[in-house]
């Protein structure tokens, strides 16, 4: 008995994650076929998919009442005369969980057994999730047979048709049933009751005129046992079968596992592998673009100015609305390459709009303090300089008119070290002014930089806050919608039970039984 039923649930929750969290960013079409599929995977789970369901079908006289007697071990099925009077189905059930599918398969309670471990015998422990139905003739006179028959098929995991040796070329059977079943053949047996009524020596062309018919019908490679329900000769060939069936898959845990796969997969499709966006890329890009726009380096440069002027008061000025307009287009179309339209919409919903962020540029930049003070030192050493230069100027001019003898002053030898002194002055005033020019020159460009550096920092977060930081939080849901969506989706292909089982079509029988076996049964399944 496989266990399904968690993977299953576990894989619709991850579905029904992902439908949700994708909203209105996925197509209304896709949205409602995956809510679709998860309401009806969840209907199906409800009635249980680790539960395998055999159906016995046939026509009158064909002994498959008897043939559920004597695999459930139970006189429990209607037989004889009894028979064509109920359109009822009956049901052995192998499991205590499995009410809810009987209900849906509208077995009456009358007309249904619980196999419990009271009456198990020790080795059905194999049979354990297996669902038995005895379905109603399907050539029965009264057309609510039928109608019973045809309901409950196309549901079963696996069909075991039951023919005896006298009606088995019925034309109503093959007409109505086994030619409208190409494609199904690994999912179907054919078993030939009553087979103690057939002498061993014609056992074997009985079995090949009947897979002669089947492949007329366009039937290949159906498997075709012999059985006796009255002797129980081919019985434990039955129960063989139903073991290795319980053993697999199950057609309705295949069923589901098939929708939750084409479902997400179109969810798959609306969340295509991650854009190639660059996150880092983007930013600096965008933060070039508004700090052009926001005038960044004409406020760097008022700065400057002022700076060595001492005079100005720098400001930024409304950014550039179209600066503004192009960057958000500029953003969308990059961060949105890749995404379907819902998703690209919802980008666009989610970034904010030119004129947000146009504002926080203005409030935040005018909030910026420019500093247009220069060095402290500077005035100091201006004044030094030029005392220094106006002092060496009266001292050279003294001492040069004591040279031409205009005046008469000082010694001979004071003129020299008044001269000396003078241009010592004047030389010390002029390397003071060059200091003075040096170290305006690098406050200028420290204040510049200073201003472009906050500027950026202030635009770069706004970019972060308008830009990044909700595009982020939109791929990661892109990203978990179609994560979720994968995981709902089929991890490895799994063929259904009976597309799994490999058995022995009449073609064999009959080589085994023109080879002269002689007693017990020859249709052994294969392993």
């Amino acid at each position: 008995m496989t266990s399904d039923d968690k993977d299953l649930r576990g894989r619709t929750n991850d579905l029904q994650k992902a439908v949700d969290l994708a909203g209105d960013r996925v197509p209304a079409e896709v949205s409602t076929l995956v809510r679709a599929a998860i309401a009806g995977v969840r209907e199906r789970l409800d009635l249980g998919v680790d539960h395998t369901v055999v159906a016995l079908a046939g026509g009158t006289g064909s002994g498959k009442s008897s043939l559920f007697n004597r695999v459930s071990r139970l006189d429990f099925a209607d037989v004889g005369i009894r028979r064509p009077t109920t359109a009822q189905i009956t049901a052995c059930a192998w499991s205590g969980a499995a009410t809810p599918l009987l209900d849906w398969l509208e077995v009456i309670p009358e007309r249904r057994i619980t196999r419990g471990h009271e009456l198990d015998a020790a080795d059905e422990g194999t049979l354990s999730g297996l669902v038995l139905l005895d379905l109603p003739d399907h050539d029965s006179i009264e057309p609510a047979h039928r109608v019973v028959v045809d309901r409950v098929l196309p549901f079963v995991d696996l069909l075991l048709w039951v023919v005896d040796p006298q009606k088995y070329a019925d034309d109503a059977l093959h007409s109505d049933y086994l030619r409208k079943s190409v494609g199904l053949e690994s999912s179907m047996v054919v078993a030939i009751n009553q087979i103690d009524t057939v002498p061993e020596g014609h056992r074997g062309e009985l079995v090949a005129d009947l897979d002669r018919l089947l492949v007329e019908d366009g039937l290949h490679g159906v498997h075709v046992l012999t059985v006796s329900a009255a002797t129980g000769e081919g019985v434990g060939d039955v129960m063989a079968l139903l073991e290795r069936a319980v053993a697999r898959r199950s057609v309705s845990a295949s069923r589901v596992a098939g929708e939750l796969d084409t479902a997400g997969a179109r969810l798959v499709a609306e969340t295509p592998s991650d854009a190639p966006w660059n996150a880092d890329a983007a930013i600096g890009t965008e933060v070039d673009a508004l700090a052009e726009a926001v005038g960044l380096d004409s406020v760097a440069a008022q700065v400057g100015d002022a700076v060595r002027s001492g005079y100005g008061r720098p400001t930024f000025e409304p950014p550039q609305k179209d600066g503004l307009e192009v960057s958000r287009n500029r953003w969308l179309s990059r961060a949105g390459k890749g995404l379907r339209p819902g998703w690209r919409a919802s980008l666009d919903g989610s970034v904010a709009s030119s004129r947000t962020v146009g504002e926080r540029l203005e409030r935040r930049l005018s909030a910026l303090p420019l500093d247009t003070t220069g060095p402290a030192s500077v005035p100091v050493l201006r004044r030094t300089g030029a005392a220094l230069m106006v002092l060496g100027a009266i001292a050279g001019v003294l001492g040069l008119l004591e040279v031409l003898g205009v005046v008469d002053l000082f010694e001979a030898g004071l003129t020299t070290v008044l001269l000396v002194g003078a241009a010592a002055c004047v030389l010390v005033g002029v390397v003071l002014v060059v200091v003075v020019a040096q170290v305006m020159r690098r406050a200028v460009r420290r204040r510049e930089r200073d201003v472009r550096e906050r500027g950026r920092s202030v635009v770069a977060s706004v970019v972060g806050e308008c830009f990044a930081d909700p595009t982020r939080a939109l791929l990661a849901e892109h990203r978990q919608v179609r994560e979720l969506a994968q995981s709902a989706r089929e991890r490895e292909r799994i063929a259904p039970l009976t597309g799994s089982i490999r058995l022995p079509t009449g073609a064999h029988l009959k080589v085994a039984s023109t080879a002269g076996t002689t007693g017990g049964d020859a249709t052994a399944p294969a392993s």
